[in-house]
């Protein structure tokens, strides 16, 4: 009997390695917090059998900005959810007393559990969330459960969940400016190019506004650069308020920022840009006790003059240049 129940154990902790083997297989695979979100709950489920597994962040976390509409993983308050969590560093089973969980649980999941298992989340050593696991066996998840298998969990899951977090700043690094988290260069290409590809093969129009700001120079070296990166801030979230949904508002460089305006005329692109200078003039900002004045000087082009995206941005560029020419000589 004994050496039968070693041989027994022995194969249930092999089959416990492949799972975990396959599971780490999957971390490794997931570079994105939308699959993180999605794809990973329902291994888990797959793996160990269990009937339902999704995933709960608070909603102030690290974690949450990233993980915010992303899939079936819910946000909760902070009070709620680390108060349900006497050990922030263990993982939690529960078959009485379950009321207080619910909270944790999609309203259509809340009455068909009767035991449950919380796994803690951390991210840069903070309590970010759970991956919670639900069983309406009330024997599944209870106080005498082995907890080696969720501990061992956590650790696997939260070092995913950095990693997709890490990957996913590096791709926001990489298609954004650090100073004013607009799109760079890199993303401003992209999606004209996609837009100038739509436009020609379905019709419709586009137009760029390239733009700067004035005296920037004389700002950086009358007060310093703290308050030039301020007024280039500034610029930047009007810009993208002043924006619609459908347009991009992106910086370039230094003082440069081009707006693309799908479905626009460059009448109609006049008009939007005409407002922004107009509403920049009037609301100078207030920064450190200084009152700065943003002014701004554009230059647009239509796809209706150019098709090419080098030759478009250009032809806005060469506007903008001699606007700038002729306010020197005023």
């Amino acid at each position: 009997m004994r050496r039968q129940s070693i041989i027994e154990r022995f194969h249930e902790h092999e089959e416990l390695a492949e799972k975990f083997y396959a599971l780490d297989v999957e971390i490794l695979r997931t570079l994105d917090v939308a699959s993180f979100c999605n794809r990973l709950p329902q291994q888990v489920a797959e793996l160990f059998d269990v009937p339902q597994t999704w995933l709960t962040f608070i909603d102030d976390s690290k974690a949450a900005r990233f993980v915010r509409g992303k899939g079936e993983a819910l946000l909760v308050k902070r009070d709620s959810f680390v108060g349900l969590f006497p050990q922030p560093d263990r993982p939690l089973v529960a078959n009485e007393n379950l009321a207080p969980y619910f909270k944790l649980l999609p309203p259509a999941r809340r009455e068909h559990f009767r035991s449950l298992a919380l796994v803690p989340l951390h991210l840069d050593g903070e309590l970010v969330g759970s991956l919670n696991q639900a069983d309406p066996d009330p024997k599944r998840f209870n106080p005498d459960y082995n907890p080696i298998y969720l501990e061992r969990l956590a650790v696997k899951l939260s070092i995913g969940l950095s990693n997709v977090i890490a990957h996913e700043q590096l791709q926001h690094l990489a298609y954004h400016d650090s100073l004013t988290a607009l799109p760079n260069r890199r993303a401003m290409e992209r999606f004209l190019n996609a837009e100038l590809a739509r436009v020609n093969r379905y019709g419709g129009e586009i137009s760029v506004a390239f733009l700067d700001l004035d005296r920037l120079k004389v700002v950086n070296d009358s007060h310093g650069h703290d308050y030039g990166d301020a007024l280039l801030k500034y610029l930047a979230d009007g810009l993208n308020k002043m924006s619609r949904q459908t347009d991009l508002c992106t910086r370039l460089a230094g003082d440069e920022f081009v707006l693309l305006l799908p479905q626009t005329d460059r009448a109609n692109a006049e008009g939007l840009l005409e407002r922004m200078e107009a509403q920049f003039f009037k609301s100078p900002l207030k920064f450190k006790g200084q009152s700065l004045e943003v002014r701004i000087s554009y230059g647009i082009a239509s796809s209706q003059e150019e098709q090419h995206p080098a030759a478009l941005l250009k032809l806005a560029d060469s506007r903008l240049y001699e606007i700038k020419r002729r306010k020197k000589s005023i």
